[in-house]
């Protein structure tokens, strides 16, 4: 006998309400009821294990289905099901008085991000896209007779007896005229690999099912092969590189967590591919926008977390202030860095063969986070122009005795692009320095971390000054010009160069250098540097003309020449032919300057 009631609520019509608020993420529908049938199927699954169930179980299996010409959405299982008191307790009094919750805290925000799950809202969503739901459930207890229910978004429903065979719940949505975009085959089966590709129980769409319920990160990592982990991550990322190696996240204390971290090739032109991280509650998809949850530092990293501790639908706010959140944030840091120090420890080699491909998180990891960076300093590499790798430790001794200047500091020499900077690193060379390559996007940012936690080091770039500067050692050279003759010969490049931004010096530099150098200075080209990568607060630096430094070696031979050239006209041409290769090698010759250049060398031969 079909049964007429009303649902006892502060507010007449909720259904409108609910869909204002959650309209932003409407397809979220079909996850949450979808996640109700596998939940339904897990129960009955138990309830056999534990001997309350004593009946064929059969293949446990949702299915999903519509009808464009009826405008209908099915969602059906054969899990536990429910008999008509069931529905009257778990669906207008237990879903409604969270809803009614709902509504009291959410009706005067403009907020739409409110946290469906807690409010017992799953089912409720169905209104989002429907005008009428209807349930048809038969349930797993002897005797049991089948029942339905439906409501048209009203307070309103009716409640009644149904024929219904065989065990479990159907959901009948009818599609109203706004959603019907959700009556397409395409539109559907891609929701359904976004939020349910990894459901435990079997999701069957247009007669194949269309999920993985048995996911690598929820097996024991003993049980798995390297040739298992790469064959998830292709069904992951398909057409994507083998990842470098991966992390197997497993942990029930003090918070529940699984998951596999995938490290992938990330090369010098830092490839920042955010949303590649997943979040899963119990194998049902949340979010790929885990910043929150997953250092940020790491974000570069792929990969699946699964945690039960977090629920299905979660605001931003939730997220950053959750006590859970942060301790897993905590733990995903020190497996990756126990991880990474355990690859160093263990194959040396091997780590090294990687780190132009990981040195990129390790050094982002040590400007971003504290604890990181503590761990990671013993095994952060630099490599140098010979291509051998160090520790810093290891590095720190290297240089000691060689690059310490007159006031104690160990000077680390660095080049950004060793093909242009060559003629300096070549200079430093032959005054038996060392000189390590930094040229990734975010090193200027890496040399001022280590410089504020590294006592007594400065890092500067082989071309910054003239070598004999770079390492101040408190001796002096002397120039073979007198200074009368070095203020002429500074006029003369002045005069020449005719340009603000090209400061002239006159030093007294090793006869083996150049005639001429052009340079920059470091703590200018540093922080411009970081205001092209994102350097809070240096974005004037990235707005102010580059000014360069012109040092006229006053020991030169044809320095010397110059100087003594009586006829100005000649002064001049020579100096103009220096400096433009001094430009030229710093690939500061250009335009009509960079043809005159080529057309005046040409016509000497």
């Amino acid at each position: 006998m079909k049964e007429t009631g009303n649902i006892s609520i502060h507010t007449e019509n909720i259904f409108p309400i609910i869909k204002k608020f959650l309209y932003s993420d409407h397809e979220i529908f079909l996850r949450e009821l979808v996640s109700n049938a596998v939940d339904a199927s897990q129960k009955i699954k138990r309830l056999s294990s534990i001997g309350e169930f004593n009946g064929e179980l059969g293949e446990l299996k949702v299915k999903v289905s519509f009808d464009k010409d009826k405008k209908t959405i099915t969602i059906s299982d054969n899990g536990i099901g429910m008999t008509a008191e069931e529905i009257k307790k778990y669906i207008n009094q237990i879903a409604f008085s969270g809803a009614t919750e709902f509504v009291e805290k959410y009706k005067d925000q403009g907020d739409d991000k409110g946290i469906i799950g807690h409010f017992g809202l799953g089912f409720y969503s169905a209104f989002m896209v429907a005008k009428e739901v209807e349930i048809i459930s038969k349930s797993y207890q002897e005797g049991s007779e089948a029942a339905t229910w439906k409501c048209d978004g009203s307070t309103e429903y009716t409640i009644g007896p149904a024929k219904k065979k065989n065990r479990g719940t159907d959901i009948i949505l009818h599609i109203a005229e706004d959603s019907e975009e959700f009556l397409e085959e395409f539109k559907l089966k891609s929701i359904l690999e976004k939020y349910g590709k990894f459901l435990p129980i079997e999701i069957e769409f247009g007669d194949k099912v269309i999920n993985n319920p048995n996911p690598i990160w929820t097996k024991s990592p003993s049980d798995l092969t390297d040739e298992d982990y790469l064959k998830f991550y292709e069904e992951l990322y398909p057409f994507q590189e083998k990842p470098l190696f991966w992390i197997h996240l497993n942990v029930d204390y003090p918070f529940n967590l699984t998951g596999i971290l995938y490290f992938p090739k990330v090369k010098n032109e830092m490839q920042l591919q955010r949303e590649k991280i997943s979040l899963y509650s119990r194998q049902v998809f949340i979010t790929d926008e885990v910043k929150d949850i997953v250092p940020e530092f790491l974000m570069l990293l792929h990969g699946v977390i699964d945690s039960p501790d977090i629920p299905l639908n979660v605001s931003r706010s939730f997220l950053q202030a959750d006590s859970n959140v942060k301790k897993i944030n905590s733990y995903i840091t020190k497996k990756v860095a126990d991880k990474l120090a355990e690859l160093f420890k263990s194959d040396r080699p091997a780590f090294e063969e990687k780190f132009a491909n990981i040195g990129l998180f390790i050094k982002y990891g040590m400007i971003s986070d504290e604890k990181f960076l503590e761990k990671a300093k013993d095994f952060c590499l630099v490599q140098d122009t010979n291509n051998k790798y160090f520790t810093l430790d290891e590095y720190s001794e290297e240089v000691q005795a060689a690059q310490t200047d007159k006031d104690g500091n160990k000077i680390y020499l660095y080049t950004t692009d060793v093909e242009q900077q060559d003629a300096f690193i070549q200079s430093a060379q032959n005054k038996g320095y060392s000189v390590i390559k930094l040229d990734t996007l975010i090193d200027s940012h890496f040399i001022n971390t280590m410089e504020s936690k590294l006592e007594k080091t400065q890092w500067k770039r082989v071309d910054a000054d003239a070598v004999d500067k770079l390492i101040d050692t408190g001796i002096t050279l002397e120039a073979i010009l007198s200074d009368a003759q070095k203020e002429s010969v500074k006029k003369v490049f002045e005069e020449t160069l005719n340009d603000k931004q090209k400061v002239v010096a006159v030093e007294a530099m090793s006869p083996d250098e150049l005639p001429a150098i052009v340079t920059q200075n470091e703590f200018m080209r540093r922080m411009s540097d970081m205001s092209k990568t994102g350097g809070g607060g240096m974005g004037m630096f990235g707005a102010m003309p580059n000014t360069y430094n012109i040092t006229i070696n006053a020991n030169h031979p044809l320095i010397n020449k110059l100087a003594d050239l009586k006829d100005e006209s000649e002064q001049k041409a020579l100096a103009k032919q220096i400096s433009d290769l001094a430009l030229l090698s710093q690939n500061l010759l250009t335009g009509a300057d960079l043809t005159a250049f080529i057309k005046r060398t040409v016509s000497g031969f």
